[in-house]
């Protein structure tokens, strides 16, 4: 049986000591295999004009009594 601690750091590689190296060219082609191809760039007249606003206001009541004719929830 192996005992992988006994052979740590003795040149018998491992799965995870197993590295592949690739060129910019072969990580290109890889990258384009899994994602595709990128979607074209949006054009500075397509892109959407960015409008600030005022901050909101405080929220109206959750509770309007005028609307239910009491002075508020049952407790």
């Amino acid at each position: 049986m192996y005992d992988h601690e006994e052979h740590a750091g003795h040149g018998v590689p491992d799965e995870d000591d197993r590295v592949e190296r690739f060129t910019k060219e072969e990580e290109a082609f890889l990258r384009f295999v899994r994602f595709g191809e990128l979607p074209a760039r949006v054009l500075p007249a397509d892109m959407v004009e960015l409008v600030e606003t005022g901050t909101p206001g405080e929220p109206p009541p959750l509770f309007d009594p005028s609307l239910w004719g009491g002075a508020g929830p049952a407790s």
